[in-house]
């Protein structure tokens, strides 16, 4: 059992009161006797709040989790820009019951919503049943994608939550990213990863640099690194602890990738760890931890992701399949990969055949999918970059990079292979969207600059983190031409989020005439970088 201090303790106490407010009803009038305070039921809550997820012209998935044992329900209805009810032929309502949440799922539930109008905003309520009846009910909002060109959508996209030992500091607003990207109202949210730091413990207080001290909020199973099952969907319920995460997922629908730090720092499948603070250093076995807890928490919408219990042997890492396309209408789908379940050994990447960083299955899947996308822009979101040298130790690569601007080697003939046939294939229009390196940045990668040729000019945007410690800029990778185009880091490696300015998240506006326009900003909402692409026809 971990000591807390009495800051802890008593907002520990107080969030139980609230709690247990909430589940009982409403409290007894000030003047009432004991013996006259009536007998009431214990009301299922949604402590964590409610979340939409990977969100298409014709379906959304709905989640969320309840205090106790108890049956999803949803209740949708069209809504106007108003917010009120659309009647008559507009009009859209309906009533899902979902499936049960039970203590195998840590109570969380999902219903996968289908059938739904194309361009409709909803109004979404969720709560849970039991033997007692109807508990709790959360409102919140989501749109469907537009089912024609004629109508712009927009989105945001940013990694890296509560990282480096910053988590949610209440003295300055929470994580207030969170707020910024929710103010601009984008359509959905793509999180490019590290979702959680299940390997980087918050302390109560930490001393920053310049001798300010930073507050967390903490809770038990932030106080060490996640092994145990517990502690990993500790890690998720603690960032749901966030009022400005929380407001965000009820109104804006997510995309959630993962990376590394849901489990450990720079994994791949079959290491053993050397790290002192693990009594379990098989990476397998917390990786089936990880992404358990992750699936369970995260609103996916592909049968093959969603995890169910039993699916997992206890003990073994057995991934199922998260990369998928999002079909956001005739102007965009997204393509999400997944950079981190199918990848080899971290070595220094320069060796003579190729090795893995999404493996053959994944990379057949995704050469198909964008050749028969017919969207105007396909956004590849990738949970590592391209060009950008991220090293793991002195000598071994993390990402695809190798630090050799020569032919490619390594990963980095997988990557060549799937530019190489965007090409031999017609694909135009594709965008690379990405995080993990705690810094924002444009870059631009043309064959006239590159080692390899055989491909189109494309852009890579990099965003991130929102609520981390800043670190970058990092050196690049002339493999495939990057031109730096633009990038801001934070002052110093592992600064605080404290005002902002190194935190950074990626928005984007499609017009109706399908211009691609792309910003860079920071936490405050400021803009720092701006590009317009137009479509090739």
């Amino acid at each position: 059992m971990t000591d807390f201090s009495r800051r802890t303790l008593v907002k520990s106490s107080l969030a139980g009161l609230t709690l247990a407010g909430l589940a009982t009803g409403a409290a007894a009038p000030a003047g009432a006797a004991p013996a006259s305070i009536p007998l009431v039921r214990k009301r299922l809550t949604l402590p964590a709040g409610i979340a939409t997820g990977d969100v298409t012209t014709d379906s959304a998935v709905l989640w969320s989790r309840a205090s106790g044992p108890g049956r999803l329900t949803a209740t949708l209805q069209a809504i106007d820009d108003a917010g009120e009810i659309l009647r008559g032929r507009y009009g859209f309502s309906r009533t899902i019951r979902g499936p049960l949440a039970t203590e195998d799922s840590d109570f969380t539930a999902k219903i996968h919503a289908k059938g739904l109008p194309a361009g409709t905003r909803f109004r979404l309520e969720l709560n849970f049943e039991d033997d007692n009846g109807a508990g709790e009910a959360v409102q919140g909002t989501f749109s469907t994608a537009p089912g024609n060109k004629s109508s712009s959508q927009s989105f945001v996209w940013t990694g890296d939550t509560a990282g480096q030992g910053w988590g949610i500091n209440d003295e300055i607003g929470g994580m207030r990213g969170y707020k910024a990207m929710h103010d601009v109202h984008p359509d959905f949210f793509i999180h490019s990863g590290d979702t959680i730091y299940a390997d980087g413990p918050i302390a109560e207080t930490v001393t920053e640099k310049d001798g300010q001290v930073w507050r967390n909020i903490v809770t038990e199973e932030v106080s060490k690194v996640a092994e145990t099952l517990k502690e990993f969907r500790g890690r998720h319920r603690y960032n749901s602890l966030d009022a400005n995460m929380r407001a965000m997922f009820a109104e804006i629908p997510v995309i959630a990738q993962w990376d590394d730090h849901e489990t450990h720092n720079n994994w791949y499948p079959g290491q053993i760890l050397d790290d002192a603070r693990y009594t379990e250093r098989n990476v397998n076995v917390l990786a089936a931890r990880g992404r358990q807890a992750w699936q369970e928490n995260m609103p996916i919408a592909d049968s093959a992701a969603l995890w169910r219990p039993g699916t997992y042997d206890a003990g073994q890492y057995q991934p199922a399949r998260i990369y998928r396309k999002i079909s956001r209408g005739p102007q965009l789908d997204i393509f999400c990969l997944d950079m981190r379940t199918y990848k080899s050994p971290n070595t220094d990447g320069k060796e003579p055949y190729a090795t893995n960083i999404l493996g053959q299955e994944q990379v057949d899947w995704l050469i198909k999918e964008v050749r028969q996308s017919k969207a105007t822009w396909k956004v590849i979101a990738a949970d590592l970059p391209l060009g950008i040298v991220v090293p793991d130790g002195p000598v071994n690569q993390e990402s695809l990079s190798n630090r050799d601007n020569g032919a490619p080697l390594g990963r980095e003939l997988e990557i060549a292979g799937v530019l190489s046939a965007f090409k031999k294939y017609g694909v135009k229009n594709t965008v690379w969207l990405t995080a993990d390196v705690h810094y924002c940045a444009a870059h631009h990668y043309s064959p006239e600059r590159a080692s390899f040729t055989d491909f189109d000019p494309f852009w890579e945007f990099v965003a991130g983190p929102i609520n981390a410690g800043s670190f970058g800029p990092n050196d690049m990778d002339g493999t495939f031409g990057p031109e730096v185009v633009f990038s801001k880091a934070g002052r110093f490696p592992g600064e605080s989020p404290r005002n902002g300015e190194n935190q950074f998240f990626g928005h984007v506006e499609l017009g109706a005439d399908d211009s691609f326009t792309v910003s860079l900003r920071n936490a405050n909402g400021e803009a720092v970088f701006s590009k317009v692409l137009a479509p090739e026809r």
